[in-house]
């Protein structure tokens, strides 16, 4: 057994550290996670040498003794941890694909309603959700729920994100002395049209179907932009700019992790958007751009933040109970 430490909390007060454990420790999101929660003083991480990480027993003991356990692991791995859990007190916080769209686990958007945040709180089973699909929902979801963009539209939304979205494989690839000059372009890919992130896309927001989406990948390590083009005709009612706008601030109002982008002239770098200004952080960006005939909305974050890791630690914090923000870059 492995014996609960004490800390002393802000008020003077003895607490008991909750236990936990990332399995898949030395994976991109595992690191990640584990760089966040280093300094956290409530916290005491559990580590599994890496010699071990695949023997099932020793695992199967750090799953059971920890209080929270993060899975940064493929799908099918992330499901064979959840069997090994035994006892009914462990919590789970999953950020692979594998249980987005499983209505027994809770979605990890504090944001997304009113009573998400409740929902998560209560959950013991948590998703994180897909970095693409973060930035798709959390633009869409006001718009669908003030029936301005119908369930039955077809939307077309587009992704540029850094190569760390590809975990140890593509940093691999882009940082080798060998291809420095090898990939300077943006280059889209799941050409297919089948990204593992439009299930959840569709599942979330009900649409009768997925969104038309291509992501692509730049030459930067981290940083992301998603776009969602919308044709004003289709919309369900005739509304502007300013008004789209008055709705997201209201929608989101007091969310600490969420920025309404008001002045285009001060938020663009003379007319062009980086994708990077979001990193380091668990803040989303949400800015508005129309014609006449069409409106275009934009999230930019982290892939890395909001998009994996930070959401991982603000679903940890409100799950533990803990102060939500703690530990995260707003």
């Amino acid at each position: 057994m492995i014996l609960q430490k004490a800390y002393l909390n802000n008020k003077g007060n003895i607490r008991m550290k909750y236990k936990i454990f990332v399995d898949g420790q030395f994976g991109t999101t595992g690191l990640k996670i584990h760089e966040m929660l280093k300094d956290r003083n409530e916290l005491e991480i559990l580590t599994i040498n890496e010699e071990d990480k695949k023997d099932l027993e020793i695992k199967k003991k750090f799953l059971n003794e920890a209080d929270l356990v993060f899975l940064c692991l493929p799908d099918e791995a992330s499901k064979e941890s959840v069997k090994l859990i035994t006892n009914n007190t462990t919590k789970v916080i999953d950020a692979s694909t594998a249980h987005r769209t499983n209505p027994d686990w809770t979605y990890g958007i504090a944001e997304l309603n009113k009573t998400q945040r409740e929902k998560i709180k209560n959950s013991k089973r948590v998703c994180v959700p897909g970095c693409h699909a973060s930035g798709f929902i959390m633009a869409m979801k006001p718009l669908i729920e003030n029936n301005i963009v119908s369930k039955k539209q077809k939307i077309v939304c587009h992704s540029i994100t850094g190569y760390s979205g590809g975990g140890k494989g593509l940093i691999d690839i882009y940082e080798a002395p060998e291809n420095k000059d090898k990939y300077k372009s943006q280059r889209p890919y799941a050409l297919g049209l089948s990204h593992k992130h439009l299930p959840e896309m569709k599942y979330i927001l009900g649409l009768d179907s997925a969104p038309f989406f291509t992501p692509s990948v730049g030459n930067f390590a981290q940083g992301m932009l998603v776009m969602s083009y919308l044709i004003k005709e289709e919309l369900e009612k005739n509304v502007s700019k300013a008004e789209v706008l008055s709705l997201y601030k209201e929608y989101y109002k007091n969310e600490e992790f969420v920025k309404i982008i008001e002045d285009d002239i001060k938020y663009l770098d003379e007319g062009f958007l980086d994708a990077m200004k979001c990193n380091n952080t668990n803040r989303i960006e949400i800015s508005v751009y129309e014609s006449d005939d069409y409106m275009l909305v934009i999230s930019r974050l982290d892939n890395l933040g909001k998009g994996a890791s930070g959401a991982a630690v603000q679903n940890m914090n409100i799950m533990l109970g803990l102060e939500e923000k703690a530990g995260l870059k707003a």
